[in-house]
């Protein structure tokens, strides 16, 4: 297992590569929002075809590709990995509950202009599901669908709240975000898939290795009809009472496990439903017929669940960096109460776009092959791609940066982590 990192813009590194080639690539472009001003989330990098052409060149035929992106600009750049000559297979979505709304109070800005009175409400929790206190207003819960207000409090979650009587009361120009979409792209193989695995040793899907424990807590897995429950804690086959079981077949969802999300998706009872698996010629789940029931209820407890980057997870292996303010792109800045924003705090690792090592060790697994594996983790960061795909058994991971302070903190985070892994082999589902 090794790494490496280089000092480049991704697009001339490729370019001039001559190494050789991939079996997969895994990366976290620049969403190209102008988050904060910030030039390098406005270059066009990754809506650059020729960028995404330097790159295709680098890998075997049947190799895949995932780039996340925004969900305004997500099209862009999924179209311009398609003109490079790549095959859209999916969009994965990974899903949360903490995004925080960037909306224009259109009300409010009509009455600064016309010099309207605003009716003061109050502060109110910006928490809706916070338990209740001894300043909680029940009138006022219940006409505000469940927040409530604190008097004369400011900060710790709340929000100065006012109410005019403009056609625009109500208003707003944006919607929360809560989720951030993930390109799935093949380069074309070459004769049948089957082909392809034999004589590039990529081109398939893990997906075995990729299966969804079931139940809510993720470890119940299916079990043998007319039978007790059993459980699994990782994805692999597990031998239980000498038959094996599998978990759930991966989706192109994934979800953070928060009760927002949770709540939004239908809750369904349990079908009691069978279908048929052949695990292995030398399996028999009992009567010769290889049946298996789910049997779990819920939502989205059927699919995999990653929550966000904590900030003990950001910063482990930092000791000693510098302390710096942390602008989270997208949907990490907190709300002042007045329609401006401030960073969540400061890390050692204030890389703005870390994602969660459970998220992209997922993933990085999903596009391994059986055997090996070079991948290429473009806008490498602070690690967290390249972290996830070591996690994930890849024999070799290169990564390329172009801003030189992060990659530091990248060796310093994948250091961290590989040491991690020599003391205890983390679980794939440990989220």
């Amino acid at each position: 297992m090794a790494y490496k990192i280089n000092l480049a813009n991704i697009k001339d590194w490729a370019k001039n590569y001559d190494g050789p080639l991939f079996d997969g690539i895994l990366c976290d472009p620049p969403y190209e929002l102008g988050f904060m001003g910030k030039s390098w989330d406005s270059s066009g990098i990754a809506f650059d075809v020729e960028m995404w052409q330097n790159i295709y060149k680098l890998l075997k035929p049947g190799a895949h590709l995932l780039a996340f992106s925004g969900s305004r600009t997500y099209h862009r750049m999924a179209v311009a990995i398609e003109d490079a000559g790549f095959e859209i297979r999916d969009m994965i979505e990974w899903v949360y509950g903490s995004g925080f709304p960037k909306s224009l109070n259109i009300g409010k800005a009509v009455d600064k202009i016309q010099g309207n009175e605003r009716e003061d409400l109050g502060w109110q929790s910006t928490h809706i599901n916070r338990p209740k206190t001894e300043n909680w207003d029940k009138s006022a819960q219940a006409m505000n669908h469940g927040k409530f207000k604190v008097e004369g409090k400011q900060g710790g979650g709340l929000q100065h709240i006012t109410k005019g009587t403009s056609e625009w009361e109500g208003y707003g120009t944006a919607l929360k975000p809560a989720h951030e979409p993930c390109v799935l792209a093949r380069k074309p193989i070459e004769g049948n898939v089957a082909q392809n695995c034999l004589k590039h040793g990529v081109g398939g899907l893990n997906i075995d290795g990729s299966r969804v424990g079931v139940g809510a807590d993720k470890t119940k897995a299916p079990t043998k009809r007319n039978n007790s429950a059993s459980w699994f804690t990782t994805s692999d086959k597990t031998n239980l009472g000498g038959n094996d079981y599998v978990g759930r077949f991966p989706a192109n969802l994934i979800h953070d496990g928060s009760d927002e999300v949770l709540e939004v998706f239908p809750d369904s009872k349990s079908t009691g439903g069978t279908g048929k698996i052949t695990l292995d010629s030398n399996t028999n789940l009992g009567g010769g017929n290889n049946y298996f029931n789910f049997g779990d209820s819920g939502s989205a407890s059927r699919f995999f669940y990653c929550a966000k980057s904590s900030k003990s997870e950001r910063n482990a292996g930092l000791d000693g960096f510098e302390i710096k303010e942390a602008l989270f792109n997208n949907t990490g800045l907190k709300n002042n109460g007045d329609g401006t924003e401030r960073p969540q705090g400061k890390f050692q690792n204030h890389h703005p776009t870390v994602k969660p090592l459970a998220l992209t060790k997922y993933l990085a697994n999903l596009i391994k092959p059986p055997k090996g594996g070079r991948l290429l983790v473009p806008f490498s960061g602070s690690g967290s791609e390249m972290i996830g795909a070591l996690q994930a058994g890849w024999e070799y991971v290169e990564g390329v940066e172009l801003t030189e302070e992060y990659i530091p903190i990248a060796e310093a985070r994948i250091k961290y982590w590989l040491e991690q892994m020599d003391k205890e082999q983390p679980s794939l589902f440990n989220v």
